[in-house]
């Protein structure tokens, strides 16, 4: 059974850093892409980073290339997402989703395997 738990949301102030981890079961890392996504109060589910099962390559998206970092421990069976210089627009509940193939993108359709999320707000 594919399991996808999400940890590690906090309160965090502006400027700070967070790292999320999704724990996973019933499949290995090398078999399934794995991706973050987050949906802010009113808002839709977007996409925020993925890595691929193939090679571990990972894309991310505009609102935090150069801030987050996605990495994967395949002996943990866990992805992370490493969160700096966080702003208060990065406030939202973040969920990790999985896919069983190579490809790793940040559409959310293309996942059918998905955490309950963590909460994350940045504010003063």
């Amino acid at each position: 059974q594919v399991q996808l738990v999400e940890s590690g949301g906090d309160l965090v102030q502006p400027g700070g850093s967070l790292t999320l981890s999704c724990e996973t079961s019933g499949f290995t890392l090398e078999s399934y892409s794995i991706a973050w996504f987050r949906q802010a109060p009113g808002k839709e589910r977007e996409g925020v980073s993925c890595i691929s099962s193939a090679d571990g390559s990972a894309a991310y998206s505009e609102a935090v290339k150069g801030r987050f970092t996605i990495s994967r421990d395949i002996f943990k069976n866990t992805v992370y997402l490493q969160m700096n210089s966080l702003k208060p627009e990065d406030t939202a509940v973040y969920y990790c989703a999985a896919d069983p193939s190579t490809l790793a993108v940040l559409e959310r359709a293309w996942y059918r395997h998905w955490g309950r999320g963590t909460q994350v707000t940045i504010s003063s």
